[in-house]
């Protein structure tokens, strides 16, 4: 069957249609890309800007007179070093808690099909329908009543059956044949054993489009490390810079300098890892 396209591959055998169809698909992936670009690097600039240049109402492409203090200053007097690894602990600590029960999940749904299996997947998927701050109070309330405030777990445990992971692991899950499995079980292989073994190394792609999801929601999550982790020491960086921001003591191009490298790590892990969270969503989307 022939694809439909919006010009047809006739019409771009010509010269003349080819170059205009080429030339309004370059200026529009240029325009995309400058409204996403253009902010990151007006926040990377600002920092390297004098306060008064910054404060100037003349706005400057690039700096006059650019210095690096203000990363400096940032990275030694807001204490950038601590608050990252506290981020760093908590997100990889969530990722592998997420990964522990999301895996074991939606492998006993897609492949145990335990009892009442289908309310529950129905009942997990309706999670995603509910506001996140609807559920604040009550998982306040109930993280106060185990002791769990100011506690890691008090992040994880809240983050740890996601509605969505367990949604593309299912059916990731789902397109694996159970002849594999079948075959395992004829092998003397236990439910672990083919989990571990057999089901795991076959999700590789879906699995690592969870972990990256799992990292970089943990690492911008804002509202709840700000109601759970309230002890100054053990805050993460985005809220332990909205508690800095609060005081004047710190300059505004400084504050600026430190957003900027609490952002090039997440930065960094999508322009890494942007081809396994296509290929993995992908492949968990496709069935048969």
């Amino acid at each position: 069957m022939a694809t439909r396209t919006l010009i047809s591959g006739l019409d771009l055998k010509r010269p003349r249609t080819r170059a205009v169809y080429f030339g309004v698909l370059a200026v529009t992936a240029v325009a995309f890309a400058a409204v996403f670009i253009y902010p990151l690097y007006w926040m990377a600039t600002a920092g390297l800007k004098t306060p008064v240049e910054f404060a100037a109402q003349t706005v400057t492409v690039l700096p006059e007179d650019p210095s690096v203090s203000a990363y400096t200053d940032a990275w030694n007097h807001m204490r950038i070093p601590h608050f990252f690894l506290n981020t760093v602990y908590y997100a990889v600590g969530g990722w592998l808690v997420q990964l522990s029960v999301d895996v074991a999940a939606a492998y006993a749904l897609s492949k145990l099909r335990p009892v009442f299996g289908k309310l529950v997947f129905a009942a997990m998927l309706a999670t995603l329908m509910l506001p996140v701050a609807a559920l604040l109070v009550p998982a306040y309330l109930t993280l106060t009543d185990l002791g769990l405030i100011n506690s890691p777990w008090g992040l994880w445990l809240p983050a740890a059956a996601n509605g969505f992971n367990i949604y593309v692991l299912k059916r990731f899950f789902d397109n694996i044949p159970h002849d594999i499995l079948e075959a395992a079980a004829i092998d003397g292989a236990t439910r672990l054993k083919t989990l571990t073994k057999i089901v795991l190394p076959l999700s590789r792609p879906v699995l690592a489009v969870i972990s990256i999801f799992s990292i970089i929601g943990m690492w911008k999550d804002f509202l709840w490390p700000m109601l759970v982790m309230q002890d100054p020491e053990k805050q993460t960086l985005s809220v332990a810079l909205q508690r800095l921001s609060a005081s004047s003591q710190v300059p505004p191009t400084e504050m600026i300098a430190a957003m900027t490298l609490a952002t090039i790590p997440m930065v960094v892990i999508f322009v890494i890892f942007q081809r396994h969270i296509l290929g993995g969503l992908a492949a968990g989307a496709v069935k048969g």
